[in-house]
């Protein structure tokens, strides 16, 4: 396919748009005939994205039970069953299918970016056929139709201009250009990257001034906007690293239930035991085994992570993505409408009186102009006021008129016209200069349209006796028609040395990233007379699409918090330069600039320049492709990527990143609908707070695993060294059952509640090979393990010597509940105080204990329960030896902890 749409195409921007209309057989005034749009339609389709099927209801469903633990946990209830522990069994069950549900209802809307790309075809186009021009839907255009075009229609095909006039287009959804571009019909070179093909206009793109009219060269599928739809379909959508940490945690795990079995099982029928009731052992032990809370506690963790960050102008759409940003260690972020506003602003003017900037006062005020660091009235700054009222005179944009009216707006559709003229209406505004009232005092009399050839636009206004001439455009246009310059002394000669001086004003305020325009003005007696001759040169407005006021304090905690920012655009790189420089992505004095061109051929670039790439904070003119081979040199050296975007061109790469952010406001559908999680703010800060809420989230998944499986293992190690030594069973499977269901649900939950300590932050993003459970953090499982078994198989040899069996067996019970409760303390931070912790702050955690203690409590209280879980009510000593032991692992723990933290931090 994507041969075929460079074989269509290649020829158009490289060749005149007399050969291109050969090349398509048809004529520019008369167009193609019916029965030929027939035969093209039939030979090139219908001039509509590819549709693709949806996930069904069922195939989302099935996705919540692919995984190791689900299949851990379906064969734990089927052994249960075989065995006659329909209580057991069915626990399990419900266990399984709330998850299954929770993770349901939160995937329902998954991603659905071909469903959304298609919203784009239905709008119509107006064609020339058989010499008559009329209105057609946008899918029945097809190659080589005359399709003309003016202000303020969609593009419904790539189209190679044939004629123009004043002709602009906003491309940035497609090529991340962050104003519109000027548009004509000449030849440009082959290797003109897309984003500078300027005889050219694109399929999804929009017209925001002048008209012209062109021939469609490329249709449906074979568009720059299908190419992006392929590379959407195409792009690989990994697994999430939680998933599959989550996926080897139960795969070890199937290992550790063969174990079981074999060692306990067999041990047991060898020192004669009876065989059923070992069997039934076993069962109860591998049920043990596995975490049946696990994957409910994660998801409800996780969930909770969801709402909590809605709150915060986060919306997710897999419940894994929050956790998964937490993890990224390198974000891609978009500059236009995430780092920028997204609204053109004056940022500094100069004048021969001076350089004068716009500075916003407070957050909930107007602007000023500033000269150096003082605020200066502009009535007295004459030249610095011309320039201003020749910017709003010469001037084809609206602004709303009433305050109310304005405070209302949240996007740049709102305001009419192009946002460089825009731009100056407001800093017309900040002025006190209205279009309106300028207007009342000198009526509109002519105007002339912007030139692309010549880069320059005039306005006549009738004063009375005689007509001022308001010019604007390109710097070098306007000082080349200039003969004098305004001063505050009055006009004076612009000779060839002072233009050369303002030619490299121009050049220093385009470095810093500023789009420059140039304004004069004159005054005739008719509106006939030449409006480019002999003009007075007022001097320079440089534009900017401001850096968004909260970005360079959260890349500044981006920085901290070891999470690499990286600014991707297809933006130019003076204007990508300077935003970065500005939010502190590129020091002074450094280079840090990639070009997309770079990035062509990611699986043989050598060594050098893959380090390069991996270093630089600003990619340059980055297609749709180099952002997804952006990503993939990224993810080939372990990094967990996360990308920001808001257009189309950034689809693909939202789908292709770990986690694609798309932003909610702004953002084009598809790249919300490509995304795994919305700003509904648009604002970078969002981010910070995600990363934030993920570490949170892993840490907690991270404790409530470690607390889960070490109270599982020490209950192995009990019944394991009772069946070794050939003493009577500590624990029956049913009390082992009756302790998980408390154990696992209630403190896990309330452990996937926790706040995170206030250092979270400061540490280094983990690895994307780190497991949930590190080697250390085994240990300490299996430490913790022990020290439960030690506890507990203390109590039960000291009751089997003083009480007998069944007293032995009760308070083996009641040690083990409890020893498990006080575990969760042991949960801390290293660094945390012992007494004043997440663990402490957690009003959760002291709601679980108590809840469980009645449960436990009710265990051995209620005659019934008592009776079926062979639990009888312990005396004092018994009691006594319960609360000796069961405080056991968590004295010890703490103090495990205590020394490793001073041995860690001092």
């Amino acid at each position: 396919m994507a041969e075929k749409r460079l074989q269509l195409m290649k020829e158009s921007w490289k060749q005149s748009a007399g050969k291109v209309l050969e090349t398509y057989a048809v004529e520019k005034r008369t167009g193609l005939t019916e029965q030929e749009v027939s035969r093209r339609r039939t030979r090139f389709g219908t001039n509509a994205l590819r549709e693709d099927s949806s996930a069904s209801v069922l195939a989302i469903l099935v996705n919540q039970f692919k995984s190791v633990i689900m299949a851990l946990l379906a064969a734990a209830s089927a052994l249960s069953f075989a065995f006659s522990q329909w209580v057991d069994g069915t626990a399990i069950l419900v266990a399984m299918f709330i998850n299954a549900a929770i993770g349901f209802f939160t995937e329902l809307r998954a991603v659905r970016a071909m469903e959304s790309l298609q919203k784009l075809d239905r709008v119509s186009s107006r064609v020339r056929r058989a010499g008559e021009e009329i209105e057609v839907g946008a899918e029945e255009i097809v190659p080589g139709d005359i399709v003309v075009l003016k202000s303020g229609e969609m593009v419904t095909a790539d189209i190679r201009l044939v004629e123009t006039s004043g002709l602009q287009a906003d491309e940035s959804a497609l090529t991340g250009e962050s104003v519109p571009v000027d548009k004509h019909t000449g030849i440009l070179k082959e290797e003109t990257p897309l984003a500078e093909r300027s005889n050219m206009l694109f399929k999804g793109t929009a017209v925001t001034r002048g008209s012209g009219v062109g021939v469609a060269v490329a249709t449906g599928m074979e568009t720059e906007l299908g190419f992006v739809a392929s590379l959407v379909k195409e792009a690989e959508e990994g697994t999430d690293p939680l998933e599959k940490q989550l996926n080897s945690l139960g795969k070890r795990l199937i290992w550790v239930v063969v174990a079981i079995a074999a060692v306990a099982g067999g041990s047991g029928v060898i020192v004669g035991r009876e065989v059923l009731l070992m069997i039934k052992t076993t069962v109860a032990l591998i049920v043990a085994a596995i975490p049946e809370g696990l994957l409910v506690v994660a998801t409800v963790a996780l969930a909770r992570g969801m709402h909590r960050m809605a709150r915060e102008n986060a919306l997710l759409r897999r419940l894994s993505a929050v956790q998964t940003l937490g993890s990224t260690n390198v974000v891609f972020t978009d500059k236009t409408g995430t780092l920028t506003e997204n609204r053109m602003k004056v940022a500094e003017i100069e004048t021969a009186g001076g350089r004068y900037e716009l500075q916003r006062r407070n957050e909930n005020e107007g602007e000023k102009f500033v000269r150096g660091e003082d605020e200066i009235d502009i009535g007295g700054e004459r030249e610095l006021h011309e320039l201003i009222r020749t910017a709003v005179l010469c001037n084809n944009a609206r602004l709303p008129q009433e305050e109310e009216e304005r405070e209302k707006l949240d996007s740049d559709a709102d305001y009419l016209g192009d946002p460089l003229e825009v731009a100056l209406l407001e800093a017309g505004e900040s002025a006190h200069v209205r279009r309106s009232d300028l207007l009342f005092e000198k009526p509109l009399e002519r105007e002339v349209a912007f030139d692309p050839e010549k880069k320059l636009m005039a306005t006549y206004h009738s004063t009375g006796e005689s007509y001022l001439v308001a010019v604007k455009g390109a710097p070098a246009a306007v000082l080349e028609i200039s003969s004098r310059i305004r001063t505050r002394d009055g006009d004076r000669a612009l000779e060839s040395e002072k233009k050369e001086e303002w030619v490299r004003r121009n050049e220093s305020m385009a470095l810093r990233g500023l789009r420059v325009l140039g304004f004069a003005l004159k005054e005739v007696d008719t509106v006939g007379e030449d409006p480019y001759e002999h003009t007075v040169f007022l001097g320079l407005a440089g534009i900017l699409d401001p850096p968004r006021s909260d970005v360079r304090p959260s890349i500044e905690a981006c920085r901290e918090a070891g999470v690499r920012v990286v600014m991707v655009t297809g933006d130019q790189e003076h204007t990508a330069v300077a935003i970065g420089r500005e939010l502190g992505l590129i020091a002074e004095g450094e280079d840090g600039v990639v070009h997309g061109d770079d990035l062509e051929d990611p699986e043989h670039i050598d060594e050098s320049e893959r380090a390069r790439i991996m270093r630089a904070p600003v990619i340059v003119r980055a297609t749709p492709k180099q952002k997804l081979d952006l990503i993939s040199v990224h993810q080939h050296e372990g990094s967990i990527v996360a990308m920001t975007g808001d257009g189309v061109n950034d689809a693909p790469a939202l789908k292709r990143a770990d986690i694609g952010v798309a932003m909610g406001r702004r953002g084009e559908q598809v790249a919300r609908e490509a995304a795994d999680m919305i700003l509904t703010d648009d604002s970078f800060s969002t981010i910070v707070t995600a990363v934030r809420f993920g570490r949170v989230i892993f840490e907690n998944i991270r404790k409530f695993v470690l607390y889960l499986i070490s109270g599982n293992l020490g209950e192995i190690m009990i019944v394991t060294a009772a069946s070794l030594l050939g003493l009577p069973l500590p624990l029956l499977p049913l009390q082992i059952l009756y302790l998980n269901a408390i154990n696992d649900a209630f403190p896990a939950l309330a452990l996937g509640m926790g706040e995170g300590e206030s250092w979270v932050m400061a540490r280094s993003p983990r690895e994307r090979s780190e497991p949930i459970l590190t080697r250390i953090l085994w240990l300490a499982t299996i430490g913790y393990g022990a020290l439960i078994a030690v506890a507990v198989f203390g109590a039960f040899l000291l009751m089997l010597r003083m009480r007998g069996v069944e007293q032995a067996v009760s308070v083996a019970f009641l040690t083990l509940a409890f020893a498990r409760l006080w575990h969760v303390f042991n949960m801390r931070d290293n660094r945390a105080q012992a007494f004043r912790n997440e663990i402490t702050r957690n009003r959760f955690m002291w709601g679980a204990l108590v809840f469980s203690s009645a449960l436990i409590a009710i265990a051995v209280l209620v005659p019934g329960l008592s009776k079926v879980l062979s639990l009888a009510l312990p005396d004092l000593t018994g009691w006594l030896v319960v609360a000796g032991f069961s405080i056991f692992p968590l004295v010890t723990g703490q103090a495990a902890k205590f020394l490793a933290g001073r041995a860690k931090w001092g």
